[in-house]
């Protein structure tokens, strides 16, 4: 190559490399801009308030959480996060207004997040249900002493719904009420899912008029099994006829994700590490959630339970969870629809879902400080 050419060439990757550096550091800088703008928009004011994030000692490592509330006289209500490593913490400035009517508690658990950043993978030999739920046991002790309450609300969604009962089955004593939101139960909730999501597939099939989607969806119609095949079968199909990811969720709230403060871009690659390290041990056929079924646990309960589903949840469908709650015992119990509600109820109609807490939950919930 011609000594011309090459510094001609040289001349644009270092002109490229200029452009995508001023890009980079303009859109830190707005990121930057917003994150500030969001300190004041969630900045808790009230003299009564707590406003805290810290590693607390949980299981013999650093757990994060950060506790929020507009008045301490509140009751505590501890949301046991799904994924498994699906850490609310960016997501959730759409829970603003519960702050008004509650402590909330978000919890990185171990595997997660923050949790997961500050030990890595040296977590692996210990992420077992039974450790997990010991760590919830350990953390609402901790809440107790450190807030200054008798007993506290359990909030758990899909996964962290799985997690809750475990905790909350514990120990039952810490707790003035257990709700579960895209409930799990067990096998059966992910059996019926790829039953949904089969009979999706197919509709969508006979609509776009695809004849070989339909003809390798129907013996998988005849006996929707969770088999591996099968589950390539799915995936193929999901793909190319779009069926809607469970992804694609519209987060309510006032600040977006990526603007969300005090949440860095390590935090971000942390998240993401996070829920890929927690899955490999959690999830899929040989995690606890596929191989347990809460029931087993036995089906009576000292508090109130209170199940808030969405009827257009398809990633757990209520089914399954509405049988569970017709069987359990408890001092109160409600199922609550929540009608053309999605798996994520708490992030993408959280007024919504506040309302229901508020009715159905926080009587329960008299504080009697210690």
């Amino acid at each position: 190559m011609p000594r011309k050419a090459a510094r001609l060439i040289g001349v644009s990757l270092l002109g490229v490399a200029g452009v995508l550096v001023v890009a980079a550091a303009a859109g830190l800088s707005f990121r930057a801009y917003r994150q500030h703008l969001a300190v004041d928009i969630l900045a808790i004011r009230s003299p009564r308030g707590v406003q805290e994030g810290e590693f607390v000692d949980i299981g013999g490592i650093k757990q994060w959480i950060q506790i929020r509330g507009e008045d301490r006289d509140n009751p505590v209500l501890l949301f046991v996060h799904g994924g498994p490593g699906g850490s609310t913490l960016p997501i959730s400035s759409g829970w603003r207004p519960w702050e008004k009517h509650f402590t909330v508690v978000q919890w990185d658990q171990r595997g997660t997040g923050r949790t997961y950043g500050a030990a890595g993978d040296t977590l692996a030999p210990t992420m077992t249900l039974e450790r997990m739920a010991q760590d919830g046991v350990e953390l609402v002790e901790y809440l107790r002493t450190h807030l200054h309450k008798d007993k506290i609300v359990l909030v758990g969604h899909s996964w962290g719904s799985f997690l809750g009962i475990h905790i909350v089955k514990q120990r039952p004593d810490l707790f003035y009420a257990y709700v579960g939101t895209g409930q799990v139960v067990g096998r059966v909730t992910f059996e019926k899912q790829f039953e949904i999501t089969i009979a999706h597939l197919q509709a969508l099939a006979q609509s776009a008029g695809n004849s070989e989607a339909q003809a390798e969806l129907a013996p998988i119609v005849a006996r929707p099994l969770i088999s591996p095949q099968n589950r390539l079968v799915a995936d193929k199909w999901s793909k190319a006829l779009g069926l809607p990811s469970i992804e694609s969720v519209q987060l309510a709230g006032p600040v977006p994700p990526p603007f969300m403060p005090d949440f860095s871009l390590l935090d971000w690659y942390n998240w993401r590490k996070g829920m890929a390290f927690s899955a490999k041990y959690l999830r899929g056929r040989e995690g606890p959630m596929f191989k347990r079924d809460v029931a087993s646990l036995g089906l009576a309960f000292p508090m109130p339970v209170i199940f808030i589903e969405g009827d257009a949840d398809y990633n757990t469908p209520s089914g399954p969870a509405e049988q569970l709650f017709n069987q359990i015992t408890a001092p109160h119990k409600e199922f609550v629809w929540v009608r053309g509600g999605s798996h994520f109820i708490p992030f993408d109609r959280p007024d919504e879902f506040l309302a229901e807490l508020v009715t159905h939950v926080r009587p329960f919930a008299r504080d009697r400080p210690v």
